[in-house]
């Protein structure tokens, strides 16, 4: 699908192609996770994943933690009773 093809929200924004639920199952699969892994494993770029990420920590969904220079995310503690 061209990008110009792809559906748009009513803001004309791109409507976003991997749900919230994929991207917190590849944090689950690789926890600790780094962006760029959660990336690779859903399909999207390490800056739309860190938006993405950003959005879900903001929701209570996920954590992160520094680990020298890297991010990485894990589930937060009652996400998987709210999943």
């Amino acid at each position: 699908m061209e990008e110009s093809d792809r559906p748009r929200n009513e803001r004309g924004q791109y409507k976003r192609q991997v749900s919230d639920e994929e991207i917190l199952d590849a944090v689950r699969t690789n926890e600790p996770a780094g962006t760029t892994e959660i990336g690779e494993a859903v399909g999207l770029a390490r800056q739309n994943v860190d938006y993405h990420l950003r959005r879900l920590a903001d929701e209570g969904r996920v954590s992160k933690k520094k680990v020298g220079p890297a991010l990485v995310w894990m589930l937060a503690p009652d996400a998987e009773v709210n999943a």
